[in-house]
């Protein structure tokens, strides 16, 4: 957490130090337009500029750089050659006049097509999944979507403009390409977190394109998670003695939340408890590994920026229109096959809601699959088993 804090510190500060240094040159070109004459000092303060320039130059040439030369790694054989009929490659796709990258990553392209949908809204995890779950590239066409407002996909619209629907139609629109693309009729899906409604969206939205629908940390009801959830932070941090965090969630006050802080209210107890669940010894494979991920070779400079401007910028604006989603009373009936993969000490996404939700569910099969040693990321604490048991409920060997 603190190296994390500590990179979160220095790239906000280059990026401040960079802009200030771009205004103040531009303050100066103006001033020594007017004085140039009258400028003793003339030539050695042109010097100086051109030097300034050429750096900003060469820094925004890099820049630029790392984003055309980002890239997935390859695929290859125990000999270390690219194996042969495999795939792997980021791509820009149009959907729904928005431009959003994907990878796809597979030792063998005519595998079945498995979509992973990220947490957030806003997050990113092209490189987590590869990491964590480079298994299933075996199995199958693995595609990881940078959606809109995150990672890769920042800039894909205006960021106030996002809604619900957008990732709904967005994520349909993606499914039919890879259907087509892969010349398939169906695919698998796995959502988590975030990604976990989605995806109940879209399998409502188009049963008929998908296989199966796998959730994890597995969201239910949005505003009563992030009221459960504030309250157990506040009642750990009571027991813990832990008057700073104790004073700050007060002062927040219980979600929901609306406005500009959105983002940094519902991290006060969402960190707090991811914290709590790391330091729990019964959860494998504590957490996310950020700085492993931010500097992989799928983002450049500018995505690694992004990645950041993502989790703050569009979750702060999507996720108040989540407040009034809960799975219990819109989508009880889903025609795909529902698997649920739980981590028994997960305290972010109450596990009781989805069980709750379960016993309501009519869908052609269903099943919980509990994880002893996971928290809210069963796919990261036990990525071995969660690709056993994936491959078990999807019948794909």
């Amino acid at each position: 957490m603190i190296k994390f804090l500590i990179f979160i510190s220095l790239l906000l500060i280059s990026v401040i130090s960079l802009f200030v240094l771009f205004i103040n040159i531009i303050k100066f070109i103006a001033r020594f337009i007017k004085k140039e004459e009258r400028n003793p000092h003339t030539s050695r303060i042109k010097k100086n500029m051109l030097i300034l320039t050429t750096a900003i130059a060469l820094c925004a040439g890099f820049a630029l750089l790392t984003q055309f030369t980002a890239s997935t790694p390859s695929i290859h054989n125990e000999k270390g050659n690219k194996m042969e009929g495999s795939i792997s490659e980021l791509r820009q796709v149009t959907l729904n006049g928005r431009k959003e990258w994907i990878s796809i990553r597979s030792e063998n392209r005519e595998n079945p097509v498995l979509l992973f949908l990220a947490g957030g809204p806003g997050g990113s995890q092209m490189a987590a999944v590869r990491y964590d779950l480079g298994e299933l590239e075996k199995h199958f066409v693995v595609v990881n979507w940078d959606q809109a407002g995150s990672g890769k996909s920042y800039g894909a619209a205006d960021i106030g403009s996002l809604t619900v629907n957008t990732y709904i139609e967005d994520g349909y629109a993606l499914t039919k390409y890879l259907c087509e693309t892969f010349k398939q009729d169906k695919i698998y899906l796995v959502g988590e977190s975030w990604g976990s409604a989605l995806g109940i969206f879209l399998i409502d939205r188009a049963p008929e394109l998908f296989h199966a629908f796998i959730g994890t940390g597995q969201m239910i009801s949005f505003l009563e998670t992030e009221v459960t959830d504030y309250r157990l932070a506040l009642e750990i941090a009571r027991e813990k003695d832990d008057t700073k965090t104790v004073n700050t969630l007060k002062a927040n006050g219980q979600p929901p939340y609306y406005g500009r802080d959105v983002t940094w209210k519902s991290a006060t107890y969402l960190q707090y408890l991811s914290t709590y669940m790391a330091a729990n010894p019964d959860i494998h494979n504590g957490g996310y590994n950020t700085l492993r991920d931010l500097f992989s070779s799928e983002y450049g400079i500018l995505d690694k920026i992004n990645y950041f401007r993502g989790i703050v910028s569009t979750f702060n604006s999507v996720y108040p229109q989540l407040y009034n989603v809960d799975l219990r009373k819109n989508y009880k009936e889903i025609d795909v096959p529902v698997y649920f993969f739980l981590g028994r000490h997960d305290i972010n996404a109450p596990t009781s809601f989805v069980e709750d939700y379960f016993e309501l569910l009519h869908a052609p099969s269903k099943e919980i699959v509990w994880f002893e040693h996971s928290g809210h990321s069963p796919w990261i604490n036990e990525s071995e088993r969660f690709v056993s048991e994936l491959l078990r409920v999807t019948y794909v060997r």
